[in-house]
């Protein structure tokens, strides 16, 4: 079976109130050919968006790292420690999407 089909996402429906100058920025960006319809740009933005926060949150916690004080050298069982919790949190997410 194909995997869009597999992955078949119910989209609700939201409604927008825009001043006349938004809206006719929003329809040049679907005239302009780049994107098929005001929803498809709409979930672009939502999409950057979410892709800006992820990153300012990695920024956040590099920081923090960075300022928690001296480096110290990692064992073998931190890196296993590290490799479970990152296995732990891979079969969440993909069960999340399965269900």
């Amino acid at each position: 079976m194909h995997d869009k089909l597999k992955e078949q996402v119910i989209m609700q429906t939201m409604n927008i109130s825009l001043p006349d100058q938004l809206k006719d920025f929003v329809d040049e960006q679907v005239g302009s050919g780049r994107y098929s319809s005001v929803s498809e740009y709409v979930r672009d933005l939502i999409r950057d968006d979410e892709k800006r926060k992820a990153q300012e949150k990695l920024e956040a916690l590099l920081v923090e790292g960075i300022q928690s004080g001296k480096p110290t050298g990692m064992t073998r069982q931190d890196w296993e420690d590290v490799r479970r919790q990152a296995m732990k949190q891979f079969e969440a997410r993909k069960s999340r999407k399965t269900a």
